[in-house]
């Protein structure tokens, strides 16, 4: 599954070009053929082309992948790990055996006090599996016994764009592949006339300024054809996507043939598999003007749909909206679907904060699950809830009676998975009374972009790309599978 590239002396590697082209030309054989060649991994797998499916490494469990990405940070203290015995040390300074020298951030490592906040949110048991979930996902604790709680994650990344970086592209700094753009490198497309790896952006009513970077969807040093293609909200959900005023489909079409004969002099001449790449990107975006207007018309939804997914999911650009096309991504087989919502950040105002976001991601979640199910498609979808980390117990500023604020916090936080060969109903992992640090079953960033890799019949330490000289993967050298969650 890997494309092989060596380093060498521009002057020989130009020579290289030419004596293929001339090889090819000499068969008979085109452009085509050509592209086709450089672009092939030494297992004989096609790495570029338009609704091309690559075989798995091994028989997948699930087809496709929904995340929706909760950024900022979503305490874990206030939704999913219930500490009841923190009221008996609510005021009282963090002890220092529970904290360990942990490092801080810049905004709380200057406070006199670290004092404990318990949630101020209720608690029950919900399902058969009985899992906690907080009064603030109600919604979500209807369907707790289709999901699998990990409650042990970690990472190492304290603030949030080096954290996000991390958990989406398995490095800190930015210029490695995502996830989505993995994912499409080693499995194709289902469907030709929609991209293989799609992101949207809502942002909650109360705000909520973390940048989201496109790197965060981008390919890296993966050829561009893998890279996420953005959704925005408005008439254009593509940029760029709509015909110009006084260009109808006659001279689009010519257009992109002109253009189309241009690109391929230069490949004959360069040999750049990057060019044959931008061909189809072009020939992509022409199908996306009639697939992608066609999907974001919720018109042919009906009212049930609305009622599921919450009043919001007629409003584009909200999460729920995001939910709804999510599910119709999901049907016309879009190989990954990422969906980031913006609002979690509670540094301070945590209460009143919180009980603005939650609502509007707690129902379009829990529906998304219920419709991907009654449709059949949650069992070959692996959908996935979480943040980049999660935050302290300790409040940053001052704690009262109905107010506090949490910091960063990436010693352990949950998410949460259903569908696509996960175990329904469990809770895999335990953090200690303060929820601060994991006593069982710690799962790093790493074990789950390698357990979501395995799910889709990837093995991560195989699916790699040869980059200046070295072979990358998305979880470097590290990554276990997390074996107790797999159906």
């Amino acid at each position: 599954m890997r494309q092989k590239t060596t380093l060498m002396h521009p002057i020989d590697e130009r020579q290289l070009f030419l004596t293929r082209r001339q090889f090819f030309g000499r068969l008979g054989m085109g452009l085509g053929t050509a592209a086709l060649a450089t672009l092939l991994g030494e297992n004989g797998w096609a790495q570029s082309g338009d609704g091309q499916v690559r075989a798995p490494h091994f028989a997948p469990k699930a087809k496709r992948i929904i995340y929706l990405f909760q950024a900022g940070g979503p305490s874990q203290l206030d939704l999913f790990d219930y500490k009841p015995q923190l009221q008996k040390f609510r005021g009282q300074d963090l002890p220092d055996s529970i904290r360990q020298g942990q490092r801080l951030t810049g905004m709380t490592a200057h406070q006199a006090t670290f004092p404990t906040a318990p949630s101020l949110y209720k608690f029950a048991q919900h399902g058969k599996s009985g899992a906690w979930v907080s009064e603030l996902l109600p919604h979500t604790a209807k369907i707790v016994d289709r999901l699998s709680f990990i409650k042990s994650m970690h990472t190492e990344q304290i603030n949030h764009d080096p954290a996000v970086t991390f958990a989406l592209t398995g490095f800190q700094l930015a210029g490695r592949p995502s996830l989505g753009a993995w994912v499409s490198y080693g499995l194709g497309s289902e469907n030709k006339d929609l991209p293989a790896f799609i992101a949207m952006i809502s942002v909650s009513k109360n705000g909520g300024d973390q940048p989201l970077y496109d790197r965060l969807w981008g390919n890296g040093f993966l050829p561009s054809q893998y890279q996420g293609v953005k959704f925005h909200n408005g008439p254009d959900p593509v940029l760029f996507l709509s015909n110009p005023p006084g260009v109808n489909q006659q001279v689009r079409r010519q257009f992109l043939d002109d253009l189309a004969e241009l690109n391929q002099l230069n490949a004959k001449e360069f040999g750049d598999p990057e060019i044959p790449a931008r061909i189809a990107q072009y020939e992509m975006a022409y199908r996306m003007q009639t697939s992608v207007p066609e999907l974001t018309n919720l018109a042919s939804e009906p009212e049930t749909t609305f009622a599921r997914y919450g009043p919001d999911a007629r409003k584009p650009g909200t999460f729920a909206f995001n939910c709804v096309l999510a599910r119709r991504l999901a049907e016309r087989g879009v190989r990954f679907i990422q969906l980031f919502h913006r609002g979690w950040d509670h540094h301070g105002g945590l209460p009143r904060n919180i009980s603005r976001v939650a609502p509007e991601v707690d129902q379009p979640s829990a529906a998304l699950i219920l419709d991907l199910q009654e449709r059949g498609l949650l069992d070959d979808t692996l959908v996935i809830w979480g943040g980049e980390f999660g935050r302290t117990v300790y409040s940053q500023g001052k704690l009262t009676p109905d107010d506090y604020g949490r910091d960063h916090h990436p010693r352990c936080f949950t998410v949460w998975l259903a569908g696509g060969g996960v175990k329904p109903g469990v809770s895999l992992g335990e953090t200690d009374d303060f929820s601060y640090n994991i006593v069982r079953d710690p799962v790093h960033a790493h074990d789950l972009n390698a357990t979501i890799l395995h799910l889709l019949g990837l093995d991560h330490k195989r699916l790699t790309y040869r980059f200046q000289g070295r072979d990358f993967r998305l979880t470097d050298v590290h990554g276990e599978l997390v074996t107790p969650l797999l159906a």
